[in-house]
């Protein structure tokens, strides 16, 4: 039989072999390519449709608390009270009135995160290119000023947090169920008494720390009556024109802001040209051997669990911070709000999107960079001397990762998640006419808005 199929065989028996071999190692490529890996390994998560987020005007599709539905109306109002600097009347610093808003800490240029490691509200100057110029009055006293004791969270994709904030304290339901006991009375974790989910809980709450009011007459004067009764007709004046309203518009606003103009969203919605070869080889690694997708999960890629990664403090920056210390209560993280010893310096797991826009990462602004995120990760080896070793996260492991494999996982973060749009959130005017984010006199200057 082998001799007739030498002698009549219209193919020499080696080439025959040869194109069995190339059409073996054809099949690999094609099996191995980091594309068809990328789709494999989003099957093997939940499909592709799992990490897909919704149009901002798709409110259906959008989580939202049951006790504060998503409507056009309130959405538009929330997008001005965002950044209405008009109403920061609750000032202690000198010259501070009505020159900073929610927009101060969270604008679209930075990823709606602050511009700088620590945020300035009341009492801060000035904006730079894209926040980066933010600083103290040297003015005012220091115990007057508005800043955050942690890195400021990002207000993007916050639909996808039950919770709020780094220790995840705002937020009456979800993981904060039984945790009324630290929903201490006259602080504003009572806010969570009020019964609402997290994003409305902070912003409730927010509004009240970052000296943000509003009242009947603030409204008149600011031109926002028509814009409550539009959003809340079921509330009677002049009830709606208070705080409370405004917080819940504020938050319904938050709620759509998602990052699906991002690269990775593009071609998760089927264009394949949507991100580089570099990106999609991240990808690869994200959800396989780096499996960051194992606390990185769902649209946002975030989750409501808590990890102790031994990152710095904001008190350890090396640049001068404001009211911070090695004994604040923030740095001890989910412990701090519960109060269980066993959940001290574990940290919220954050969202993915847009963070190159603000290039300080942890809670602690101690990474500068993403690759240093990434190399942290990578390495295993914890730089905060007070976090305990037997607290660390067992998630918290080396990677094992090469230098190129770190460069394609920093390039799938970097601009793979970047939605450069953001902008689009933004109002064109506020019905004051002041300027926004900031209303200093310096970030007028900065910013060219008289």
């Amino acid at each position: 039989m082998t001799l007739y199929l030498m002698k009549f065989s219209p193919f020499p028996l080696v080439l025959i072999v040869g194109l069995f071999l190339s059409s073996c190692n054809m099949m690999d490529d094609f099996e191995v390519s980091p594309v068809n890996q990328l789709h494999a390994l989003l099957e093997d998560n939940g499909g592709l449709a799992a990490f897909r987020l919704p149009a901002s005007d798709d409110f259906s599709a959008i989580p939202q608390d049951p006790n504060n539905p998503i409507t056009r109306q309130k959405v538009k109002l929330g997008q001005l009270l965002f950044h209405e600097t008009g109403i920061g009347t609750a000032s202690m610093t000198t010259g501070g009135m009505k020159t900073f808003s929610c927009a101060s800490c969270h604008f679209a240029g930075a990823g709606f995160q602050a511009g700088t490691f620590q945020g300035i509200g009341d009492g801060g100057l000035g904006f730079g290119f894209n926040g980066e110029r933010r600083v103290v009055n040297p003015f005012v006293s220091m115990d007057s000023i508005d800043v955050q004791p942690i890195r400021t969270p990002t207000a993007l994709n916050v639909a996808y947090q039950e919770a709020m904030l780094w220790n995840g304290q705002f937020g009456a339901t979800g993981v904060n169920a039984g945790t009324q006991s630290a929903w201490t009375a006259g602080t504003p974790k009572a806010t969570n008494f009020l019964g609402f989910e997290g994003v409305e809980t902070q912003a409730i709450a927010g509004l009240g720390v970052h000296r943000l009011e509003m009242n009947p007459a603030l409204a008149a004067e600011l031109g926002y009556v028509n814009l409550f009764d539009l959003a809340f007709p079921e509330v009677p004046a002049p009830a709606r024109y208070d705080k409370l309203y405004a917080a819940l518009a504020i938050a319904t606003f938050e709620r759509t802001l998602l990052a699906n103009q991002a690269p990775f969203q593009l071609w998760l919605k089927g264009n394949p040209n949507a991100m580089t070869m570099d990106e999609i080889r991240g990808g690869v690694l994200f959800f396989g051997k780096a499996d960051c997708v194992s606390c990185h999960q769902g649209p946002a890629l975030n989750s409501m669990s808590f990890h102790a990664l031994g990152l710095a403090d904001l008190v350890d920056c090396p640049e001068p911070t404001v009211r911070t210390s090695v004994n604040s209560v923030e740095n001890r993280g989910r412990g701090g709000f519960t109060g269980n010893a066993e959940e001290n310096f574990q940290f919220k797991v954050p969202q993915l999107y847009s963070m190159r826009g603000s290039p300080f990462y942890g809670h602690g602004a101690s990474k500068r960079t993403l690759r240093e995120v990434v190399e942290y990760k990578n390495n295993a080896i914890a730089e905060n001397s007070r976090v305990p070793t037997v607290a660390l996260s067992p998630e918290f492991r080396p990677l094992e990762l090469t230098e190129a494999e770190i460069d394609d996982l920093t390039a799938f973060l970097t601009t793979g998640l970047h939605d450069a749009r953001l902008r689009r959130y933004e109002p064109e005017g506020l019905p004051s006419g002041q300027c926004f984010p900031n209303h200093d006199e310096q970030t007028r200057l900065d910013i060219g808005c008289q």
